[in-house]
C-alpha cells in the first residue's frame, strides 16, 4: 500500500480484513476479499471493503434451516472469540430465533487454543442438554476439536455435529485425510459454497489437477473468479476515461512516517468510480453469477449439505436462500415443481440413522423438580395425602405421557402450597421462569398471561368458565302425570276416594234406588261415583241432607287437589323456563348479587378485568362444601346467588348435587396443560404424548378412573323439592274426615231412632226371647239394609194384623 495501489485482493481472514478495511477507506482503494466472510462487515462501515464471496449471514441461514427441519430447539455454538466468531454465532443466534429456535450455550475458545482450553470446554458442553453442537471453527484448531470430542465420547449415538463450511474448505483442500482425521468426524454435517458444475468449472479443474496435486476448495474458485472481476472492471474504469493518479492525504502526512512509512500511503483519486465499476460486473465466472445486489452481497447465496461419510462425504441436499432446503440443485429445480424443504438420509454420529433427538436431561444427578398445587378443594384432580404421596387425575396423566417417552426421564413430585388455601397457579409458573421448579403438574389452566411466561404442552383437559346455580329442572316422561304427587299423597288421595264414595253409599242406601241392586252392582256404582266426582261427572243424585253436606264439601276437597295438580304438573313440564332468577353470566354483569369464585384461581382476575365486575361481589370459596354452604344460604343468609368456576371442576361438583345446575353457555374456552420452561424440548414431547394417550385410549381410562362419578337421580332429586306433598293438604282431608264421621254417626242415630219407632215389638222381643246382643245387631242391620218404604209398608202390615188379633180377642172374652 506504499506504493500507487488502486485495489487490493484479499486479505483471506476476517479479522485482518477489518483493519485492512480501515485503511483503505481511508485511501479510497477497493479491497476485494473472496473469504473475509464476516457478516458486521457492513458498506456503511466499510465503503470500499468487497465480499466476493458469500456472506456467513447466509451460511448462518442455512444452518437454522437445518436445525428446524429436524425439529431441535436448542443448539450449541462452538466458536473462537474473535470477531469472525462472535459475529457469525450472532449471526446464527438472530437466524434460529426466526425460527423460535435459540442458542442455548455459547461455548468461546481462545482464537489460538490449546488442547486443555478445548478439553475443558467441551466437558461443559457434555455436561449440558443440548446434543446440538455448531461449530463456526478456524482452520487452525478445527480438527483438534473434533480430536478432543472422540476421545471424551462426544462422536458417539444421540450427539449431532454441524460444522461451518471451514470443514468442508479442509476436506477438498487437504483431501484424502489421514485415517485418524476422517474417524474423528464421521457423522459431522458441513456446508460448502454451492459453486454450479459447469463445463468452464470441470475444464479449470482438470487443467489444475495436471498442475498440482493440492486440493481445489471452493475459495481457490472465489479467488480465481475475484481477479477476472476486478480484470474486467478496470477495463470498464478506462473505457469510462478514469485516470490513474494519487494524492497526499493530509490527514496521514500530520502522523508522520515512523517505522510504518504512513507517509508513503497516497489517496486513489479515481477510487469512487473504480468502486462503482466493481459494482457494476455482471459476468459468468466458475462459481457462476458474479452480480452484486443492492448490498453488496453476491446473487443467489447457495450451499451444499454435506455428511461425512467412511473416507469421505456425500451430498445430502441444498440450501437456497430463495427456497430453502432441497434435495435437487437449483438447475434442476426450475424444470420440476418444488416439493419443499427435505434432506436426504443421514449417517449421525455413532452410526446411527435414526434422527437424534437433540438433548439431554444434564447430566449433574439432579431428578427435575414437577411442582404440583397443592389445594384444598377436589382431590380427584390433583391430592397431596398426608404422608407426602401425591396422587389424582393430573399426575396419572402426566406419569402415563413420560412412561410413553423414548427416554427415561428423572423427576419428583413436590407440593406446592400449605394444603390449607389454594395455591395460585400463575405464582407457580412464575417459580418455573426462575428456577425454584422445572415444571409444573396439576389443573394449570392455559391463560394468555401465563404463557408469556412459560410454554404449555398440549391441553389434555378442554375447560372453560361456566355459571352454576341453583335450579328445578326437569324433563318430561311417560310417567311426569305423576310427578305433581307424592306416594304418599297419592295413597291418602285414593283411599279418600273409595272413603267418599262408602260413605255416600252408607248414607244413600237405604233412601236412594241408585244405591240398591244387586252387591255387584252397588259396589260398581260406589266407586264409579266417587272418582267420577274428580271431574264432577257424577250422574247419581243424593237425596239425603247428610249425603249431600258430605258430597259438598268432598268436591271442595276434589277442587282443590284438582288444581294444584293441574298447576304443579304444568309448572313440571315447563320448569326448565322458569329453573333459576340466574340465566347466566349475562344476569351477574347486570345485578348486585354477591358471585363465589375458586380461592387462589384466575377466575378473579378475569372476572375484575374483562367483565368489569366490582371486587366487592366477589367472594372466595376454598372446597365444594363451602360451594354447597353458600349456594344455599344464597345472598339473603350471606352466601352467593351464583358461582363461577371451571365447567372440569363444576361437573364433578354437581355430581351428587342434583338441586344445583350449571345455567347459560360457556363464556370461556381453556384447557389445562404442563408448564415448562420457555423453549424446553420436554414440553413438545410430553405434547406428542398426549396425543398418543387420546389417540390409544388411555387418557379416557385414566379420566374415567378420577373424574367419572355416578350422577345423582336427578328425577328423584327434583321429586323431592317439586311434588306436592301430604302435609300442604292434611287440613283438607281432617275435615272431610270429620265430616264423614259426623255424618255416619248422625245417620246412625237417626237409625236407631227410627229402628225404635218402626218396630218396637219386635226389638222388645227379639229382647224377650234372646238375649244374645248378636241378634239385636242382626235386627238392627236388617232394617238399615232394607228400603224405608218396604219398612214402613211391613210395619204398617203388621199393625194391622196385631189389630185384628187384639180384636177377635176381645170378642171371645
Amino acid at each position: 500500500m506504499e506504493s500507487e495501489t488502486v485495489a487490493i485482493i484479499g486479505p483471506q481472514r476476517s479479522t485482518t480484513a477489518r483493519v485492512v478495511a480501515h485503511v483503505a477507506t481511508e485511501l479510497k482503494i477497493p479491497i476485494l476479499s473472496f473469504s473475509a466472510t464476516d457478516p458486521t462487515m457492513s458498506p456503511l462501515q466499510f465503503p470500499f471493503f468487497i465480499r466476493t464471496s458469500q456472506n456467513d449471514l447466509f451460511q448462518m441461514a442455512a444452518i437454522a434451516d437445518i436445525v428446524q427441519f429436524y425439529g431441535w430447539r436448542e443448539v450449541v455454538a462452538i466458536y473462537g472469540d474473535d470477531d469472525y466468531g462472535r459475529n457469525g454465532v450472532a449471526a446464527l443466534g438472530d437466524r434460529l430465533s426466526e425460527k423460535r429456535c435459540r442458542i442455548s450455550y455459547k461455548a468461546a475458545l481462545p482464537p489460538a487454543p490449546t488442547r486443555e482450553n478445548i478439553t475443558d470446554l467441551l466437558i461443559k458442553v457434555a455436561l449440558s442438554e443440548s446434543r446440538i453442537i455448531v461449530v463456526h471453527a478456524s482452520f487452525i484448531w478445527g480438527l483438534e476439536l473434533f480430536n478432543v470430542a472422540r476421545n471424551l465420547g462426544m462422536m458417539s449415538t444421540g450427539y449431532v455435529w454441524i460444522a461451518t463450511n471451514w470443514l468442508s474448505t479442509i476436506i477438498d483442500t487437504d483431501s484424502p485425510l489421514p485415517l485418524d482425521t476422517i474417524n474423528n468426524i464421521q457423522g459431522v454435517i458441513t456446508l460448502r459454497l454451492h459453486t454450479p458444475n459447469s463445463i468452464m468449472k470441470q475444464n479449470f479443474v482438470q487443467r489444475w489437477h495436471n498442475l498440482t496435486h493440492v486440493g481445489l476448495s471452493t475459495y481457490a474458485l472465489y479467488a480465481y473468479d475475484t481477479v477476472w472481476l476486478l480484470a474486467q472492471a478496470i477495463d470498464d474504469f478506462f473505457k469510462k476515461g478514469g485516470n490513474v493518479s494519487f494524492s497526499k492525504n493530509p490527514i496521514i502526512s500530520e502522523l508522520g512516517g515512523g517505522n510504518l512509512h504512513l507517509d508513503a500511503l497516497k489517496v486513489f483519486d479515481g477510487g469512487k468510480i473504480f468502486l462503482e465499476s466493481i459494482l457494476q460486473v455482471d459476468r459468468i465466472g466458475l462459481t457462476g453469477r458474479m452480480k452484486f445486489t443492492s448490498d453488496r452481497n453476491l446473487v443467489n447465496p447457495a450451499f451444499d449439505v454435506l455428511n461425512v461419510i467412511g473416507t469421505g462425504y456425500t451430498t445430502i441436499g441444498y440450501w437456497f436462500n430463495h427456497s430453502g432446503l432441497s434435495v435437487m440443485p437449483a438447475d434442476e429445480m426450475e424444470n420440476t415443481s418444488f416439493s419443499g424443504q427435505k434432506l436426504h438420509s443421514v449417517v449421525w454420529p455413532g452410526h446411527s440413522i435414526k434422527i437424534p433427538r437433540g438433548w439431554v436431561f444434564s447430566n449433574n444427578g439432579r431428578h427435575l423438580r414437577i411442582g404440583v398445587p397443592n389445594r384444598y378443594r377436589f382431590e380427584e384432580v390433583v391430592s397431596v395425602k398426608s404422608n407426602g404421596m401425591i396422587t389424582g387425575f393430573c399426575v396419572d396423566v402426566f406419569i402415563a405421557a413420560i412412561n410413553l417417552l423414548p427416554y427415561a426421564v428423572p423427576f419428583e413430585l413436590v407440593a406446592f402450597g400449605n394444603g390449607h388455601d389454594n395455591p395460585s397457579n400463575s405464582e407457580l409458573v412464575r417459580l418455573i421462569t426462575t428456577g425454584v421448579y422445572d415444571a409444573g403438574v396439576g389443573d394449570i389452566t392455559i391463560i394468555t398471561e401465563r404463557t408469556k411466561m412459560a410454554d404449555f404442552t398440549q391441553p389434555y383437559v378442554e375447560s372453560g368458565l361456566v355459571v352454576v346455580a341453583p335450579v328445578r329442572k326437569l324433563g318430561s316422561s311417560a310417567m311426569a302425570f305423576l310427578r305433581p304427587f307424592t306416594p304418599q299423597m297419592w295413597l291418602i288421595a285414593a283411599a279418600s276416594f273409595l272413603i267418599v264414595g262408602a260413605v255416600i253409599w252408607c248414607l244413600e242406601h237405604k233412601h236412594n234406588d241408585e244405591f240398591r241392586g244387586p252387591p255387584r252392582r252397588q259396589v260398581i256404582t260406589t266407586f264409579w261415583f266417587s272418582f267420577s266426582t274428580l271431574f264432577f261427572s257424577h250422574r247419581e243424585t243424593t237425596t239425603s241432607n247428610l249425603g249431600r253436606i258430605v258430597l259438598i264439601i268432598w268436591l271442595f276437597v276434589v277442587l282443590i287437589i284438582n288444581s294444584s295438580y293441574t298447576a304443579s304438573l304444568t309448572s313440571i313440564l315447563t320448569v326448565h323456563q322458569l329453573s333459576s332468577p340466574i340465566k347466566g353470566i349475562e344476569t351477574l354483569q347486570t345485578n348486585h348479587d354477591p358471585i363465589g369464585y375458586p380461592q387462589g384461581s384466575f377466575v378473579r382476575d378475569y372476572l375484575i378485568h374483562e367483565l368489569n365486575i366490582h371486587v366487592s361481589r366477589l367472594v372466595p370459596l376454598r372446597s365444594p362444601e363451602e360451594y354447597d354452604k353458600a349456594l344455599r344460604d344464597g345472598p339473603g343468609k350471606g352466601g352467593v346467588a351464583a358461582v363461577v368456576d371451571e365447567r372440569a371442576y363444576i361437573e364433578l361438583f354437581l355430581s351428587n348435587r342434583c338441586e344445583f345446575g350449571i345455567v347459560g353457555q360457556e363464556f370461556t374456552k381453556n384447557g389445562w396443560g404442563f408448564a415448562f420452561p420457555r423453549n424446553s424440548p420436554l414440553a413438545v414431547d410430553v405434547s406428542a404424548a398426549i396425543l398418543q394417550l387420546s389417540e390409544n385410549g388411555d387418557m379416557q381410562r385414566i379420566r374415567d378412573k378420577w373424574l367419572l362419578r355416578k350422577a345423582c337421580s336427578l328425577q328423584g332429586a327434583e321429586i323431592e323439592v317439586d311434588r306436592l306433598e301430604l302435609k300442604s293438604f292434611w287440613g283438607l282431608f281432617v275435615v272431610c274426615g270429620v265430616a264423614c264421621v259426623l255424618a255416619l254417626a248422625v245417620y246412625t242415630v237417626l237409625m236407631i231412632r227410627q229402628f225404635g219407632q218402626q218396630c218396637p215389638e219386635e226389638a222388645e222381643g227379639s229382647i224377650r226371647r234372646r238375649s244374645s246382643p248378636s241378634a239385636r245387631i242382626h235386627s238392627f242391620l236388617s232394617f238399615v239394609k232394607e228400603k224405608e218404604e218396604d219398612a214402613k209398608a211391613r210395619s204398617s202390615r203388621e199393625r194391622q194384623l196385631e189389630d185384628i188379633s187384639a180384636n177377635g180377642s176381645s170378642r171371645c172374652n
